[in-house]
Protein backbone atom coordinates (compact mmCIF):
# COMPACT_ATOMS: atom_id res chain seq x y z
CA UNK A 1 0.00 0.00 0.00
CA UNK A 2 1.09 3.55 -0.70
CA UNK A 3 -0.31 6.35 1.44
CA UNK A 4 -0.55 10.09 0.95
CA UNK A 5 -0.10 11.63 4.39
CA UNK A 6 -1.30 15.15 5.18
CA UNK A 7 -2.69 17.24 8.07
CA UNK A 8 -3.81 20.76 8.94
CA UNK A 9 -1.20 21.47 11.64
CA UNK A 10 1.69 21.77 9.18
CA UNK A 11 4.77 19.72 8.40
CA UNK A 12 6.49 20.70 11.66
CA UNK A 13 3.77 19.07 13.78
CA UNK A 14 4.79 16.15 15.96
CA UNK A 15 1.60 14.30 15.01
CA UNK A 16 2.32 13.95 11.29
CA UNK A 17 5.92 12.98 11.96
CA UNK A 18 4.95 10.20 14.39
CA UNK A 19 2.29 8.96 11.96
CA UNK A 20 4.89 8.80 9.17
CA UNK A 21 7.16 6.65 11.34
CA UNK A 22 4.42 4.15 12.13
CA UNK A 23 3.27 3.91 8.51
CA UNK A 24 6.82 3.32 7.29
CA UNK A 25 7.44 0.86 10.12
CA UNK A 26 4.53 -1.29 8.88
CA UNK A 27 5.94 -1.28 5.35
CA UNK A 28 3.67 1.33 3.77
CA UNK A 29 5.21 3.45 1.03
CA UNK A 30 4.72 7.07 1.84
CA UNK A 31 4.37 10.55 0.37
CA UNK A 32 3.89 13.56 2.65
CA UNK A 33 2.22 16.75 1.42
CA UNK A 34 1.54 19.05 4.37
CA UNK A 35 0.65 22.74 4.75
CA UNK A 36 3.58 25.05 5.35
CA UNK A 37 1.87 26.51 8.44
CA UNK A 38 -1.01 25.97 10.84
CA UNK A 39 -4.27 25.58 8.89
CA UNK A 40 -6.67 24.40 11.56
CA UNK A 41 -10.32 25.32 11.11
CA UNK A 42 -10.19 26.03 7.37
CA UNK A 43 -12.64 23.22 6.61
CA UNK A 44 -12.87 22.17 2.97
CA UNK A 45 -11.51 25.44 1.59
CA UNK A 46 -9.42 25.28 -1.56
CA UNK A 47 -7.31 27.94 -3.25
CA UNK A 48 -8.93 29.24 -6.43
CA UNK A 49 -7.54 31.81 -8.84
CA UNK A 50 -4.04 31.89 -7.34
CA UNK A 51 -0.99 29.63 -7.71
CA UNK A 52 -0.37 26.98 -5.06
CA UNK A 53 3.24 25.90 -4.56
CA UNK A 54 4.66 22.69 -3.12
CA UNK A 55 8.34 22.62 -2.25
CA UNK A 56 10.55 19.77 -1.02
CA UNK A 57 10.47 19.55 2.75
CA UNK A 58 13.53 18.88 4.89
CA UNK A 59 13.57 15.32 6.14
CA UNK A 60 13.75 16.27 9.81
CA UNK A 61 12.10 13.53 11.85
CA UNK A 62 10.09 12.07 8.97
CA UNK A 63 10.49 8.42 8.13
CA UNK A 64 13.37 7.81 5.76
CA UNK A 65 12.42 7.17 2.16
CA UNK A 66 9.26 9.25 2.26
CA UNK A 67 8.77 11.89 -0.42
CA UNK A 68 8.10 15.12 1.50
CA UNK A 69 6.56 18.40 0.36
CA UNK A 70 5.48 21.62 2.04
CA UNK A 71 2.47 23.28 0.40
CA UNK A 72 1.46 26.92 0.80
CA UNK A 73 -2.22 26.05 0.30
CA UNK A 74 -4.95 24.49 2.41
CA UNK A 75 -5.17 20.83 3.48
CA UNK A 76 -7.59 20.27 0.59
CA UNK A 77 -5.02 21.81 -1.78
CA UNK A 78 -2.41 19.41 -0.37
CA UNK A 79 -4.54 16.39 -1.21
CA UNK A 80 -5.48 17.69 -4.66
CA UNK A 81 -1.87 18.37 -5.60
CA UNK A 82 -0.67 15.20 -3.91
CA UNK A 83 -3.04 12.86 -5.74
CA UNK A 84 -3.05 14.69 -9.09
CA UNK A 85 0.64 15.59 -9.39
CA UNK A 86 3.07 14.49 -6.68
CA UNK A 87 1.78 11.03 -5.73
CA UNK A 88 -0.87 9.92 -8.24
CA UNK A 89 -0.23 6.25 -7.42
CA UNK A 90 -1.23 6.66 -3.76
CA UNK A 91 -3.79 4.05 -2.72
CA UNK A 92 -4.91 5.72 0.46
CA UNK A 93 -5.14 9.11 2.22
CA UNK A 94 -4.24 9.46 5.89
CA UNK A 95 -4.88 12.86 7.49
CA UNK A 96 -3.33 13.53 10.90
CA UNK A 97 -2.41 13.04 13.61
CA UNK A 98 -4.27 16.23 14.48
CA UNK A 99 -3.23 17.83 17.75
CA UNK A 100 -6.73 18.21 19.16
CA UNK A 101 -10.12 16.50 18.96
CA UNK A 102 -12.34 16.48 15.89
CA UNK A 103 -15.62 15.42 17.46
CA UNK A 104 -19.23 16.29 16.75
CA UNK A 105 -19.68 19.52 14.83
CA UNK A 106 -15.89 19.88 14.48
CA UNK A 107 -15.96 17.67 11.38
CA UNK A 108 -17.45 20.52 9.32
CA UNK A 109 -14.71 22.97 10.38
CA UNK A 110 -11.73 20.62 10.52
CA UNK A 111 -9.03 20.86 7.90
CA UNK A 112 -7.91 17.38 9.01
CA UNK A 113 -11.29 15.75 8.34
CA UNK A 114 -11.87 17.75 5.15
CA UNK A 115 -8.49 16.68 3.74
CA UNK A 116 -9.71 13.09 4.14
CA UNK A 117 -12.97 14.11 2.46
CA UNK A 118 -11.00 15.35 -0.54
CA UNK A 119 -9.23 12.02 -0.73
CA UNK A 120 -12.63 10.29 -0.90
CA UNK A 121 -13.81 12.71 -3.59
CA UNK A 122 -10.72 11.78 -5.60
CA UNK A 123 -11.49 8.10 -5.29
CA UNK A 124 -9.25 6.94 -2.42
CA UNK A 125 -10.19 5.39 0.91
CA UNK A 126 -9.36 7.88 3.65
CA UNK A 127 -8.95 8.05 7.41
CA UNK A 128 -8.72 11.18 9.57
CA UNK A 129 -6.90 10.74 12.90
CA UNK A 130 -7.03 13.13 15.86
CA UNK A 131 -5.48 13.03 19.32
CA UNK A 132 -7.91 14.52 21.84
CA UNK A 133 -5.42 16.79 23.60
CA UNK A 134 -5.21 20.50 24.31
CA UNK A 135 -2.67 23.10 25.35
CA UNK A 136 -3.11 22.23 29.04
CA UNK A 137 -1.85 18.67 28.56
CA UNK A 138 1.69 18.10 29.73
CA UNK A 139 2.33 15.30 27.24
CA UNK A 140 0.74 14.41 23.92
CA UNK A 141 0.49 10.67 23.34
CA UNK A 142 0.87 10.70 19.57
CA UNK A 143 2.22 7.16 19.63
CA UNK A 144 -1.12 5.98 21.08
CA UNK A 145 -2.97 7.73 18.27
CA UNK A 146 -0.63 6.23 15.66
CA UNK A 147 -1.03 2.68 17.04
CA UNK A 148 -4.81 3.11 17.04
CA UNK A 149 -4.73 4.49 13.50
CA UNK A 150 -2.66 1.56 12.25
CA UNK A 151 -5.24 -0.91 13.61
CA UNK A 152 -7.97 0.95 11.70
CA UNK A 153 -5.86 1.20 8.53
CA UNK A 154 -5.03 -2.50 8.55
CA UNK A 155 -8.74 -3.29 8.85
CA UNK A 156 -9.57 -0.98 5.95
CA UNK A 157 -6.73 -2.42 3.88
CA UNK A 158 -8.37 -5.85 4.19
CA UNK A 159 -12.02 -4.83 3.79
CA UNK A 160 -12.08 -1.49 1.95
CA UNK A 161 -14.64 1.26 2.56
CA UNK A 162 -17.95 2.01 0.87
CA UNK A 163 -17.98 4.71 -1.80
CA UNK A 164 -18.18 8.31 -0.52
CA UNK A 165 -17.16 7.28 3.01
CA UNK A 166 -14.24 8.07 5.31
CA UNK A 167 -13.44 7.05 8.87
CA UNK A 168 -12.99 9.74 11.52
CA UNK A 169 -10.82 8.41 14.37
CA UNK A 170 -10.48 10.23 17.71
CA UNK A 171 -8.06 8.94 20.34
CA UNK A 172 -7.96 9.86 24.06
CA UNK A 173 -4.71 11.47 25.13
CA UNK A 174 -3.53 8.51 27.22
CA UNK A 175 -0.83 5.84 27.18
CA UNK A 176 -1.83 2.89 25.03
CA UNK A 177 -2.26 0.68 28.11
CA UNK A 178 -4.85 3.13 29.45
CA UNK A 179 -7.05 2.92 26.34
CA UNK A 180 -10.16 0.81 27.02
CA UNK A 181 -10.63 -0.22 23.39
CA UNK A 182 -12.43 0.90 20.25
CA UNK A 183 -16.05 1.98 19.86
CA UNK A 184 -17.90 2.43 16.59
CA UNK A 185 -19.81 5.68 16.99
CA UNK A 186 -22.07 8.23 15.38
CA UNK A 187 -21.19 11.90 15.07
CA UNK A 188 -22.15 13.53 18.33
CA UNK A 189 -22.61 17.10 19.48
CA UNK A 190 -19.77 19.30 20.61
CA UNK A 191 -21.05 22.84 20.73
CA UNK A 192 -19.05 25.89 21.78
CA UNK A 193 -19.99 28.33 24.53
CA UNK A 194 -19.10 32.02 24.00
CA UNK A 195 -18.11 31.16 20.45
CA UNK A 196 -17.98 34.81 19.38
CA UNK A 197 -16.49 37.39 21.74
CA UNK A 198 -16.55 41.09 20.87
CA UNK A 199 -13.29 42.88 21.66
CA UNK A 200 -12.32 46.52 21.60
CA UNK A 201 -11.36 47.81 18.18
CA UNK A 202 -9.29 50.99 17.87
CA UNK A 203 -10.69 51.48 14.35
CA UNK A 204 -14.25 51.58 15.76
CA UNK A 205 -15.39 48.65 13.66
CA UNK A 206 -16.82 45.34 14.80
CA UNK A 207 -13.93 43.20 16.03
CA UNK A 208 -14.51 39.70 17.35
CA UNK A 209 -12.57 36.68 18.57
CA UNK A 210 -14.01 33.35 17.45
CA UNK A 211 -13.36 30.24 19.50
CA UNK A 212 -15.05 29.54 22.82
CA UNK A 213 -14.95 26.48 25.02
CA UNK A 214 -16.54 23.17 24.02
CA UNK A 215 -19.64 21.81 25.70
CA UNK A 216 -20.21 18.08 25.29
CA UNK A 217 -23.60 16.43 24.95
CA UNK A 218 -22.93 12.91 26.18
CA UNK A 219 -25.46 10.69 24.42
CA UNK A 220 -25.20 6.93 24.01
CA UNK A 221 -23.26 5.81 20.94
CA UNK A 222 -21.75 9.23 20.15
CA UNK A 223 -18.09 9.97 19.43
CA UNK A 224 -17.78 12.49 22.27
CA UNK A 225 -19.16 9.97 24.77
CA UNK A 226 -16.76 7.24 23.67
CA UNK A 227 -13.67 9.47 23.99
CA UNK A 228 -14.80 10.86 27.35
CA UNK A 229 -15.15 7.25 28.55
CA UNK A 230 -11.58 6.35 27.49
CA UNK A 231 -12.31 4.64 24.15
CA UNK A 232 -11.02 5.31 20.65
CA UNK A 233 -13.94 6.55 18.59
CA UNK A 234 -14.31 5.39 14.98
CA UNK A 235 -17.06 7.19 13.06
CA UNK A 236 -17.98 6.46 9.43
CA UNK A 237 -18.64 9.80 7.69
CA UNK A 238 -20.63 9.78 4.44
CA UNK A 239 -20.14 12.62 1.97
CA UNK A 240 -23.66 12.21 0.56
CA UNK A 241 -25.47 14.66 2.84
CA UNK A 242 -28.87 14.18 1.20
CA UNK A 243 -31.70 13.74 3.74
CA UNK A 244 -33.38 10.86 1.91
CA UNK A 245 -36.27 10.47 4.33
CA UNK A 246 -37.26 14.12 4.00
CA UNK A 247 -36.72 13.97 0.23
CA UNK A 248 -39.18 11.10 -0.01
CA UNK A 249 -41.73 12.91 2.15
CA UNK A 250 -41.46 16.10 0.08
CA UNK A 251 -41.88 14.16 -3.16
CA UNK A 252 -44.92 12.32 -1.77
CA UNK A 253 -46.50 15.65 -0.80
CA UNK A 254 -45.87 17.11 -4.24
CA UNK A 255 -43.74 19.93 -2.87
CA UNK A 256 -42.07 20.43 -6.27
CA UNK A 257 -45.49 21.10 -7.86
CA UNK A 258 -46.35 23.50 -5.03
CA UNK A 259 -43.13 25.42 -5.59
CA UNK A 260 -43.86 25.56 -9.33
CA UNK A 261 -47.29 27.05 -8.53
CA UNK A 262 -45.63 29.74 -6.37
CA UNK A 263 -43.23 30.51 -9.22
CA UNK A 264 -45.91 30.80 -11.91
CA UNK A 265 -48.10 32.97 -9.66
CA UNK A 266 -45.21 35.38 -9.24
Amino acid sequence: MKALLTNDDGGASEGIRVMSEFLAGRGWLLSVVAPDRERSGVGHAMTSGAPVRARPLDAGAFASGAARYSCDGTPTDCVMIGLDVLSPDADFVVSGINQGANLGDDVTYSGTVCAAMEGVILGRPAVAVSLCCDERDGFKHNATAAMSAMAVLEYVERTGLPENTLLNVNVPNERIDKIKGFKLTKRGWRRYIDKVRVIEDPDEGCCCMIGGRPEYILEEGADVTAVKSGYVSVTPICLDMTHYELLGEMRAKGVDATLNDFLTKG
